[in-house]
């Protein structure tokens, strides 16, 4: 027998309960797509929750993914049954993969009618969602939902932070409930719970004294760091001790962007974009290699540090190490970040500064990049896209303010060595996921997050056009996001895979016919321009940031990449 509601009420349901423990963990925003599940629920039950429609359920997940990032706070996003669940599912993997607490729903078929592949829209989504969540579950009497809500969020909170799953059938979203009875406090932790190992301190004394024996250390920072607090921490050490910062592509900012410590980001096809032994000059004589939040699913692999000489390896960490066959610490410190940064402080009062590493050449390198004057006939280069970028950043945001967002393709990668970032996720991509049409969603979740900083979004035809549509959200909410589409009509990072492979590429596989971006952006109510030389490139983000609404430039570009320098990708 149905309990899907006869006719409209105005007593609590199941769906008030919901949102009304999301708002007690601080939720204020739902992003997603709704389906028929409107008869049972408006989002409008809850004041103080407004639900922010999307053209599509990815763009949900990956907008709520990033203001969990940034907040540190769970966030919600929705999606209906069937099609709807499987569409926000790679927001989802977007959010496991790059370590945010989000809370995602979706709607599923009746109680009395769940037959997954058998009834219309009906998919086991537990199972689907299972495997790339913290937590997956589906509601099966209306009074649970808050006890769900509460273990969904316990989930999403606790290290490796990631994605939380619940499916309410629609029937028992619309059920009358007595909302009244007694809860726990919905309380959300200040940061990340983590593991600490018993007797953690023996492996910390360990690591003291390999830092205070070191020539050359240097830190390498993950995610995990700044989630833990430890950022003002790190800085203080490192100043201390004048030992160099070296980041994964979502740390960058730990440091700021100019600080003589803050060695940069790491990617493997640094070698191969500069033409320049990068790997070697940031590693090469380093002798003790301490990773701080060090996760492997962040794409900076262990290979990449063994250049030169033999060296000695501290993790610290509040995960047990997932990854031992191919990250073997010297000495593994499982804990909080903050604590084990705070106790190697104390305990290396005595110890003298230490003399950094030499990286002038690659800083030479990297700077000859950037200042490249030349026009090119057949379109900028990214490296002179980005330091355009740079420079009207500086120019606009308050010091240790401002975000560039990156949506993914072989120019992300210029973005992890040349995009300033001046606060932790100041530079924004998705490391782990790494899916095409990330940049949109990324952007409108920090432009929400940070209101009255400026987001820089930057992203390739390829990337941008697969999720273009939400153009649309990022004008209707009139968000002052600033786009530049870097455009040679090519999936550019999958040539480049191509000659890797056979020294040649293959145009069907990779090459697209041409799109005016700036009539899409028109169309979808945002005003846009096209700019081909450095100078109107500069006056674009100039005129772009003094609108106080969405503005989109198209940038024709085009790579000079040779098919060596990127030995560093092979696994």
């Amino acid at each position: 027998m149905s309990r899907v509601s006869t006719g409209p009420s105005t007593n609590p349901t199941t769906a008030h309960a919901l949102l009304r423990r999301l708002h007690d963990y601080g939720v204020r925003t739902v992003f997603g797509v709704v389906g028929r599940e409107a008869a049972s629920i408006l989002f409008d039950e809850v004041d103080g929750i407004d639900f922010v429609l999307t053209r599509h359920e990815f763009t949900a997940g990956v907008a709520a993914d990033v203001l969990a990032r940034i907040s540190g706070r769970p966030q919600a996003c929705w999606a209906t049954l069937g099609p709807g669940m499987t569409n926000l599912s790679t927001g989802v993997a977007t959010s496991v993969l790059d370590r945010s607490p989000v809370i995602a729903l979706a709607a599923q078929s009746e109680s009395h009618d769940i037959f997954p592949n058998d009834t219309h829209q009906c998919l086991d989504s537990v199972a689907v969602m299972g495997p790339m969540t913290k937590y997956a579950v589906e509601l099966k009497r209306p009074d649970d939902v808050t006890d769900l809500v509460d273990s969904a969020v316990a989930a999403a909170m606790t290290e490796p932070v990631g994605p939380s799953f619940i499916s309410l059938p629609v029937d028992l979203l619309s059920s009358e409930i007595d909302i009244s009875l007694p809860h726990p406090e919905a309380r959300v932790p200040a940061k990340p719970l983590g593991t600490v190992e018993d007797g953690w301190q023996d492996a910390a004394r360990k690591a003291t004294e390999l830092l205070r024996a070191a020539k050359h250390p240097v830190l390498v920072v993950g995610a995990a760091a700044i989630r833990s607090g430890a950022v003002p921490a790190i800085r203080a050490l490192a100043e201390r001790l004048n030992i160099p910062v070296i980041t994964t592509y979502i740390a960058k900012g730990v440091l700021p962007h100019g600080h003589e410590l803050n060695y940069g980001a790491v990617t493997g096809y640094m070698d191969g974009i500069l033409s320049f032994p990068a790997l070697e000059s940031l590693f090469g004589p380093t002798d003790v290699i301490v990773t701080l939040g060090y996760d492997y699913a962040e794409d900076l692999r262990p290979s990449m540090w063994q250049r030169g000489g033999e060296k000695t390896t501290i993790r610290l960490s509040p995960t047990a190490n997932p990854v031992p066959r191919v990250y073997r610490p010297d000495v593994d410190v499982v804990t909080d970040v903050l604590a084990l940064v705070e106790y190697l402080d104390s305990h290396t009062a005595d110890v003298a500064a230490k003399s950094p590493h030499d990286i002038t050449p690659l800083r030479n390198r990297i700077a000859e990049f950037l200042a490249d004057p030349r026009q090119y006939d057949d379109g900028m280069r990214v490296h002179q896209v980005i330091d355009s970028m740079n420079t009207v950043m500086a120019e606009t945001a308050e010091a240790g303010e401002g975000t560039i967002v990156s949506d993914i393709g072989f120019f992300r990668h210029y973005g992890v060595l040349f995009a300033r970032a001046d606060q932790p996720f100041g530079f924004l991509t998705s490391a782990g996921c790494s899916s095409f049409g990330y940049g949109i969603p990324a952007a409108i979740g920090a432009q929400l997050a940070r209101p009255g900083q400026p987001t820089f979004l930057i992203a390739g035809d390829g990337g941008f056009h697969s999720n273009s549509a939400d153009l649309e959200t990022m004008a209707r909410l009139n968000l002052p996001i600033v786009t530049v589409v870097v455009n040679n009509d090519t999936n550019g990072l999958i040539e480049l895979y191509q000659n890797l492979g056979h020294n040649r590429s293959h145009d069907p596989a990779v090459k697209f016919t041409g799109v005016d971006f700036t009539a899409l952006a028109r169309a979808n109510g945002v005003e846009a321009i096209r700019a081909t030389t450095r100078e109107e490139l500069l006056a674009a983000l100039r005129k772009g940031t003094g609108l106080q609404r969405p503005f989109l430039i198209e940038v024709p570009v085009n790579y000079d990449f040779q098919a060596g320098g990127f030995g560093a990708l092979s696994i």
